[in-house]
């Protein structure tokens, strides 16, 4: 299984099916099905009842992993949709960098 590129927190735009240019940030990274739940993407609608006395019942709106091939990262520095690289630093640890721009994603 390869390393996905994307993470917990990346803000990201979908760029194909029904939600196509929609963008939000990852809340989740199902690393085994190569798919990720995006805020506000891929909406779906489920019937729940309430299991407790404080939980509501009736109709809920909660996100549906989308697949990783559907997303590209939006870099925080040039802010376009980019592929994700990697570099390694003088330290040894691997930095992941936009191709876009070429600067690194995390500080």
């Amino acid at each position: 299984m390869t390393k996905l590129k994307l993470k917990k927190g990346d803000k990201v735009i979908v760029i194909k099916g029904k939600d196509k240019g929609k963008s939000g940030k990852i809340l989740a990274v199902l690393p085994a099905s190569r798919r990720a739940i995006v805020e506000g993407v891929n909406m779906i609608v489920r019937h729940q009842k309430a299991r407790k006395a404080e939980e509501q019942s009736g109709l809920i709106k909660k996100e549906a992993p989308v697949s990783i091939a559907n997303l590209k990262l939006i870099c925080p520095n040039c802010g376009e949709p980019t592929r994700v690289g990697y570099m390694v630093l003088e330290n040894g640890k691997k930095a992941r960098i936009c191709k876009v721009c070429g600067e690194m994603l995390e500080k």
